[in-house]
């Protein structure tokens, strides 16, 4: 039997870049660095055909823990809710109005880069804030 070595998120989108920079600022992610001989990313852009520009983008957590999330260009958009989506766990451990506002605050955060939020669920104990990233993508604040 096989262990899993890593994980990658991929996300189809309509711009690639800008929705990775988007969840660099949500989860405390990083761009890595540009491929090996370009000294920036808009270098290694400009050396590819322009049928392969922007066609991809990725950013990594920086402490290595976390998945590598990668975003790839297509030409549909998006139809329906998605299958999968992600928790953004900022309230691990907390209860009652303690948790309901450490997600409030993160949602507060999150609004001016473009998220939008969508309700709040809060039942007197648990809590959980459904958004929409810029493309419209489904994620929880958890």
């Amino acid at each position: 039997m096989s262990s899993l070595q890593q994980v990658q998120v991929t996300f189809d989108c309509a711009a690639p870049e800008r929705l990775a920079r988007f969840w660099c600022e949500v989860l405390g992610y990083v761009v890595p660095p540009p491929p090996e001989g370009f000294a920036t990313w808009d270098a290694y852009t400009q050396s590819l055909p322009s049928e392969q520009r922007d066609a991809w983008f990725a950013c990594v957590d920086p402490s290595g823990v976390g998945p590598r999330l990668y975003f790839q260009r297509v030409p549909e958009g998006k139809a329906v809710k998605n299958r999968v989506h992600l928790d953004v766990r900022v309230a691990t451990g907390l209860t009652g109005e303690a948790r309901l506002s450490a997600l409030e605050a993160e949602c507060a955060r999150l609004i001016p880069l473009g998220a939008v939020h969508v309700r709040t669920l809060y039942d007197g104990d648990d809590a959980c804030i459904p958004m929409l990233d810029i493309e419209g993508n489904e994620f929880c604040l958890d």
